[in-house]
């Protein structure tokens, strides 16, 4: 498995996941949840979604086929996860209610925030054009910035202003909204088309 260690591989894939999991563009998110909860559990929720990208780039593709699910349903599925999280933040309403929650570690955090639909779907695409350390590499390295970003929530929460934070929610939620839909539609046709061809 090591002599398939590549470090522009391990880059490129940490770069993309990257993009996709978005931490410092969900800084408003978790500041917003640190005030919520009061408390964000940064250790379980970073091994939780480390654990939840490496588990399904191994099986992934069986665990919803197994289930009877397609990958493009499942990322559909994800992306109106994704939609209601935007409005949220957009709107200034609150549509997902959780009680008796004393912080803020698995959901909404680890899954779907971190490893969310979008995520888990974009570590099976990576599995297809690298090798699997490489990939597992960049879950890590992804999962160690988490860690970091999540444990500044008090630093983080004391640096950024109640209007700036407004602010930021909303140009973030409608990026947010945006990759919703882009990760619905993209994969709405994929699903519409296999339907036409069976």
């Amino acid at each position: 498995m090591l002599e398939s260690f590549s470090f522009k591989e391990t880059l490129t894939c940490f770069m993309v996941l990257f993009a996709v999991i978005d931490i410092l563009g969900s800084v408003p998110i978790i500041v917003s949840l640190r005030k919520q909860f009061g408390h964000i559990d940064a250790e379980r929720a970073s091994i939780v979604s480390g654990a939840l990208m490496i588990v399904f780039l191994f099986v992934g593709k069986e665990m919803l086929k197994f289930i009877g699910i397609d990958v493009n349903s499942f990322a559909i599925a994800g992306a109106l996860v994704i939609f209601i999280i935007a409005l949220e933040m957009i709107l200034g309403i609150e549509i997902h209610k959780v009680e008796n929650v004393k912080a803020a570690s698995i959901v909404p955090i680890a899954f779907p925030l971190v490893a969310g639909a979008g995520t888990l779907t974009t570590t099976l695409s990576l599995r297809a054009e690298f090798h699997v350390v490489n990939i597992i590499l960049g879950i890590l390295l992804n999962t160690i910035l988490v860690y970091i970003v999540l444990k500044s929530a008090n630093f983080l929460e004391e640096k950024i202003g109640d209007a700036t934070l407004m602010i930021f929610k909303k140009v973030f939620g409608i990026i947010l909204l945006a990759i919703s839909i882009k990760l619905f539609t993209a994969n709405f046709a994929q699903l519409f088309s296999s339907y036409v061809h069976f």
